[in-house]
């Protein structure tokens, strides 16, 4: 059976790719991120981010299995919040006194999943250990 047609009635294709070449295209990592990254936005829709970038959207999805088992790297975004370790230049000796402060007026608040937190006085590294270990146990996290 012949597959061309002259019937003018038959819709004809929105779109003729021609690819020139062999084997599959190659994505760079840093440009399957931004992608996923797109797609990740609110209100994205995965088809149709795809479909700006050139590739399928089976693709959007393996690369979003891939970003969330630590597999592929994100770009941080200006809005995510991010955690630094904090080292001091100068480390107080183990006796040393505390600084003069009322310990009424240290407050150590923790915020996480959904709980809060506070924690009065100068508490030491145990009770802070404490308070941690019992969030992870009911929060599961």
């Amino acid at each position: 059976m012949d597959d061309h047609s002259d019937d003018i009635r038959r819709p004809l294709s929105p779109r003729i790719e021609v690819y020139a070449g062999a084997g599959r295209k190659q994505w760079p990592d840093d440009l399957k991120a931004q992608i996923v990254a797109d797609s990740l936005e609110p209100g994205a829709i995965v088809t149709n981010v795809a479909r700006r970038h050139g590739c399928r959207p089976q693709q959007v999805h393996d690369w979003r299995r891939r970003a969330r088992l630590g597999q592929l790297v994100l770009p941080a975004s200006a809005d995510t919040l991010s955690f630094v370790p904090v080292a001091s230049e100068s480390a107080l000796p183990a006796a040393a006194e505390p600084s003069g402060l009322p310990e009424a007026a240290a407050i150590v608040t923790v915020e996480f999943q959904g709980a809060r937190v506070e924690v009065r006085g100068a508490p030491g590294l145990a009770a802070l250990s404490d308070v941690f270990l019992a969030l992870r146990r009911t929060r599961s996290c």
